[in-house]
């Protein structure tokens, strides 16, 4: 127990000098950098007035140099279009921070509760719990993502009808989505307010357009902007188009939402496939340490490993392999 202990405050250690240097390594931001903040509607610590100044007292230089720093590499502009496609007001820094203590955090409460549950201070248990502190934020980032693109795509064959209407009582183009910023809701209102915005900078219309289909990633999207780009090279009539496509993505909601109650319980199925015999698994370790205690015997051994751990891996490979199955069986594209 004592040398788990060592090994992970050595790892911790190892973990935030490295978190550290690269804080102390960093560089400026540039006019871009400034141009994309007012582009995104999000507030420039650097501006005047007394909470501009209250901000810059309040916020970590190491933290900021580190943003810097994992800016400019290729994985943290990744990161940062994930962030924003999550709508998480957090930068790099912040979300990468989280990363390290949940990392960090799930093996040491583990630990600490193993006061009250000696088997939780197994080393194969603490690994584990790091593998899934590593896997929480991730998790949670696509599960906001993928949560405010279904919110995007519910809302968007209302906001093409509203466009559609708008185009007919005389507004232009522009005119009309001024329309659904001002009367929709978010997310819609949201990335169009910072079509906007793009425009009003200089940018041309048609790569206003083509950013947000590249931040938001919906096809019905991508959808509307084609015809529209179509629509301006060829002409014709542009809110007859908007309805034929707001009456697709429609069809395209509804069919989508049958196909996810027919195969509900496939989905379910794949759930209990993947996860029961994990969390059996746990629970016998926390309720009876001694039963899974053979697993662990160095006795009988294969390639220095005890045998037991290669079933336990081979058994979640497979079980990660039919849970991955079943997922792929029940996704039908639409």
């Amino acid at each position: 127990m004592q040398t788990s202990l060592i090994v992970a405050i050595v790892a911790a250690g190892a973990v935030i000098l490295i978190a550290l240097g690269l804080a102390m390594s960093g560089g400026g931001s540039g006019v871009s950098a400034r141009l994309e903040r007012y582009a995104s509607g999000k507030p420039d610590a650097k501006s005047g007035g007394s909470g501009g100044i209250g901000e810059m007292l309040n916020q970590s230089v190491a933290l900021a140099n580190l943003n810097r720093v994992v800016e400019q590499r290729d994985f943290g502009a990744n990161l940062a279009r994930d962030i924003a496609r999550a709508d998480l007001h957090l930068k790099i820094s912040e979300y990468f921070m989280i990363w390290i203590g949940t990392t960090l955090g799930v093996p040491a409460v583990m630990f600490a509760a193993s006061i009250v549950f000696p088997a939780l201070a197994n080393p194969f248990l603490l690994l584990i719990g790091g593998l899934i502190g590593f896997a929480i934020p991730r998790f949670w980032l696509g599960r906001r993502r993928s949560g405010r693109l279904n919110q995007f795509n519910k809302q968007l064959p209302d906001t093409i009808t509203l466009i559609a209407n708008g185009l007919r009582a005389g507004s232009s183009f522009l005119q009309a989505i001024e329309l659904v910023v001002r009367e929709a809701q978010p997310p819609i209102s949201t990335e169009f307010a910072r079509v906007i915005r793009e425009v009003n900078l200089g940018l041309a219309f048609d790569e206003a357009l083509e950013n947000m289909v590249r931040r938001v990633r919906s096809d019905d999207l991508e959808l509307m902007a084609t015809a529209i780009s179509i629509q301006h090279n060829v002409g014709g009539n542009l809110a007859e188009i908007l309805d034929s496509i707001a009456y697709t993505i429609r069809e395209r909601v509804r069919i989508k939402g049958e196909i996810r109650t027919l195969t509900a319980q496939q989905r379910l199925s794949g759930y209990v496939v993947g996860f029961l015999p994990i969390g059996l698994a746990g629970f016998l370790f926390i309720a009876a340490p001694g039963f899974m205690a053979p697993m662990f015997d160095d006795s009988v051994n294969i390639a220095g490993l005890p045998a037991g751990v290669i079933i336990l891996i081979f058994g979640g490979f497979m079980m990660f392999m039919g849970f991955m199955f079943i997922r792929k069986i029940v996704d039908i594209e639409v």
